[in-house]
């Protein structure tokens, strides 16, 4: 019985985690699409050029999709973890603010998580085991 339900943890727990990771990232690339204009001049204000935005909404939203659907998931994860890290350095470096040092915290935390998708893998409910 312990071994059965170690399969199925085995096999549920690594999609879980891969779609509360991917999720923030679908999300946060359509609030940045449906927020466009906003977005550009958060990015500015940041010293960010405004016109890498359709780059950060292909990763946000395309990396969460490819990391949700467990396709090229190793690369993708470690993609996603730099530019999470990139994020956290570039727009929640202001530990004065409280706000601002959870977010960074919260990238981290993140970018963490993604190094062990990147060092563990899809599991064997994703796209990447099923091409193997």
């Amino acid at each position: 019985m312990e071994s059965k339900l170690r399969s199925v943890f085995d096999n549920l727990f690594p999609l879980a985690g891969r779609a509360l990771i991917s999720f923030i990232f679908i999300l946060a690339g359509y609030n940045k699409l449906m927020g466009y204009a906003g977005t550009v001049a958060y990015m500015q204000k940041a010293g960010v050029p405004g016109y890498l935005l359709p780059v950060v909404i292909a990763v946000e939203l395309g990396g969460g999709l490819l990391l949700l659907t467990g396709f090229l998931t190793r690369i993708v994860a470690l993609l996603l973890a730099g530019f999470t890290l990139l994020a956290a350095y570039f727009f929640h470096r202001n530990f004065g603010d409280a706000g601002q040092f959870v977010q960074f915290q919260k990238n981290l935390a993140i970018a963490g998580g993604l190094l062990f998708v990147v060092l563990y893998g899809a599991g064997r409910w994703s796209l990447d085991a099923k091409l193997r």
